[in-house]
């Protein structure tokens, strides 16, 4: 039975081969610790290294790579950000689709002091960004949201947020792009993204373990790290370094996920993002379609238009739970998928699916129009009983 992969919310399958090669050509041909040796093998290690953040930096239009800090997901990304820039007395301004990744550090600084706020989104996960502006107070210190979610793929106006944010001129505006980052364009500067977390295993094409935060210049003074210790550089001092990226850059880096970073996010440039999100646009169109004809055996969650949404459908089915569909859909059809509460419960209390949480596909570059009309008969032989 062929295997159809539906879960690239989660994490993407198949990589392009060039992923594949480029970490391939580390571990044989390399295999060096960068920054941490004078030889040859440590230097083009850290050419590996460079070269990455220069990619990523083309990709998310930043002016200076060394913006860019690596780390081993957008969680930890994540944590660096708000853990090392809130402080007790300040407040924060989230919405009511985020994932876990955001809300349990928020949810941390809240029990330390840190007042947050929760501006709630629609039943589609709509968000209005006057809501935004009618939390702000006097001690606003950041706005943290998801460019996309991951429960029902509606795209947060993350640009019109930035600009309110911006207007404010002391406030930070910080961004979950897990599920964005490589799938729709993201332009630090025209969207006044002040933090940028992603995540490399997804729509970058990377492996586990990668991922990475994008900080604006000058903010980074107002950042504590959240770990310290070697990084290479400064090695006379027992003092943790105070420029980029090494301040936040402690450890023997993953180098050779970085290796397969770098290839993925490069992937992504030769397709062309916009390119990708037509492609995927498309097989999205085209399920959301098969889906109207199940209407009333099948709730779509989520904006109806599928330009509205990353390539991502959540969707319940009549007296079906969700573990029991995917487990039918695994067994009977080879079809990869994720069901339950995506690590967001605060998306699934907003739409109306908690505790049960949904059925998730997820659609890839390697999705194919076939893949899609394969997981619309399976739900309705499913259906059909």
């Amino acid at each position: 039975m062929e295997v159809v992969y539906l879960d690239n919310a989660a994490t993407s399958f198949p990589k392009p081969e060039a992923t594949l090669e480029a970490m391939m050509r580390y571990q044989r041909a390399i295999g060096g610790s960068p920054g941490r040796s004078g030889h040859r093998l440590s230097i083009e290690a850290g050419r590996v290294v460079l070269d990455t953040r220069d990619t990523l930096a083309r990709l998310f239009n930043v002016e200076d790579p060394l913006r860019i800090v690596f780390t081993k997901n957008a969680t930890e990304a994540l944590n660096i950000a708000l853990i090392g820039l809130l402080r007790p007395g300040d407040h924060a301004i989230t919405t009511g689709m985020e994932h876990n990744a955001v809300m349990r550090p928020l949810r941390f600084l809240a029990s330390r002091g840190v007042e947050l706020s929760v501006v709630p989104c629609s039943d589609r996960g709509e968000l209005d960004p006057e809501d935004i502006r009618a939390a702000f107070r006097t001690n606003t210190r950041a706005v943290v949201l998801t460019h996309a979610s991951n429960v029902t793929g509606t795209i947060m106006p993350v640009q019109e947020i930035g600009v309110l944010t911006r207007e404010r001129g002391d406030m930070v505006l910080c961004v979950d792009a897990a599920q964005t980052a490589g799938a729709l364009p993201v332009d630090v500067e025209a969207m006044a993204v002040d933090l940028l977390a992603f995540t490399g295993h997804k729509s970058l094409y990377g492996p586990q373990g990668t991922g990475g935060l994008y900080i604006r210049k000058g903010l980074d003074e107002k950042i504590a790290p959240l770990m310290r210790g070697g990084t290479g550089s400064r090695s006379e001092f027992e003092d943790q370094p105070d420029f980029m990226p090494d301040k936040y850059e402690s450890g023997t880096p993953n180098t050779i996920g970085l290796a397969g970073l770098g290839a993925g996010a490069a992937f992504i440039l030769e397709q062309g993002v916009e390119a990708v999100r037509e492609k995927e646009e498309a097989l999205t169109r085209r399920f959301l379609h098969h889906l109207q004809d199940l209407r009333g055996d099948v709730t779509v969650y989520g904006p109806p238009a599928a330009q509205k949404r990353i390539p991502l459908i959540s969707f319940n089915l009549r007296d079906i739970t969700p573990s029991d569909a995917a487990l039918y859909l695994d067994e009977q059809w080879g079809i990869m998928c994720r069901p339950g509460l995506h690590c967001a419960p605060a998306a699934h209390r907003t739409i109306g699916t908690f505790p049960q949480g949904t059925v998730r596909f997820s659609f890839g570059f390697f999705n194919t129009e076939e893949h899609v009309d394969l997981a619309a008969e399976a739900l309705r032989r499913l259906l059909r009983g």
